[in-house]
């Protein structure tokens, strides 16, 4: 039986999707346990930076912990990536899991360390919303009607237990090969991390999503990428997931076009890379191959 640690890095936690999660991942067969600030508040932030740097350190160190899961994103993470001891991250490998804001913390941890990170579901954003007394055959419709979550967890489980993945897009934008590793997350936060020494050393495939962004924003994201002579050097290839609840779809599918044109590298759409619950999980930092709209990572 697994344990899984559940900290909270960026935004404030809500208890009554805490003790969801903790009674859906139990019910799983898994053990929980959870950070010590984990329903602390300062301002729009789960409590303070400080406590947030000591209990990341002790769940990594933590041998009875299997695996570290997020509890929620919002803003916070990049708060703590100068922060962190990476050496002690290096010393204690383990999985460690998140989307959106956590982006900062998934994207630092493999620069630093190498380590595979897991861009997927998250504690209180995907099992919180679930009903503990849902068995796995009756989730697919919940009466949260937010999605599949059968689909969220098999998918996380096939992950983290390092199977071969393959995934179908929707759409193509430029057709070809690419290879090298997966790596990206959540648009706005990987673009907030220019500044900083991020980019992977290696040729990557950059996967991309957001939400709540208007598409001159988009633009202007990939664009801070772009500008960088090493991301533009290493990128071979673009994976879109869902960027929701954006101003103008059609923008947006010329803007991808245009962005695929531009860099003439393979870029295909459609992917479950989302804030919707029903989630892929993608192993940042391992070997990927992208032909046409078919990602596979080994």
């Amino acid at each position: 039986m697994k344990t899984i640690g559940i900290i909270a890095p960026s935004g404030v936690v809500e208890k009554e999707k805490l003790n969801r999660a903790v009674s859906f991942l139990e019910a799983q067969g898994f053990k929980v346990k959870t950070a010590k600030n984990i329903i602390d508040k300062k301002r729009y932030l789960a409590g303070n930076d400080e406590e947030k740097i000591e209990e990341l350190h002790k769940f990594f160190q933590n041998d009875d912990i299997d695996l570290i899961m997020c509890a929620r994103g919002g803003y916070g993470a990049i708060r703590l990536v100068n922060k962190i001891n990476y050496d002690v991250i290096k010393q204690h490998p383990k999985p460690f899991i998140g989307f959106s804001d956590v982006t900062a913390l998934l994207l630092m941890i493999y620069k630093k360390t190498g380590i595979v990170t897991y861009h997927g579901p998250m504690a209180c954003s995907d099992f919180g919303r679930i009903e503990p007394h849902l068995a796995l055959s009756d989730m697919e419709v919940n009466p949260t009607g937010h999605g599949n979550y059968s689909f969220t967890l098999t998918n996380f489980l096939e992950a983290v237990n390092g199977d071969r993945l393959k995934f179908e897009g929707k759409k193509i934008y430029k057709q070809g090969n690419a290879e090298g590793i997966i790596w990206g997350g959540n648009l706005a936060t990987v673009a907030s991390l220019c500044g900083l020494d991020f980019i992977p050393d290696e040729d990557f495939i950059f996967f991309a999503e957001d939400l709540n962004e208007p598409v001159y924003k988009i633009d202007r994201m990939f664009q801070q990428l772009i500008n960088i002579d090493k991301f533009r050097g290493k990128c071979k290839g673009i994976v879109l997931g869902d960027f929701l609840d954006v101003d103008n779809e059609n923008w947006l599918e010329e803007y991808f076009t245009e962005l695929a044109d531009r860099l003439n590298i393979t870029v295909a759409g459609g992917f479950k890379i989302t804030h919707n619950p029903e989630k892929i999980t993608i192993p940042i930092g391992k070997k990927s191959f992208l032909h046409d709209n078919t990602l596979v990572i080994d």
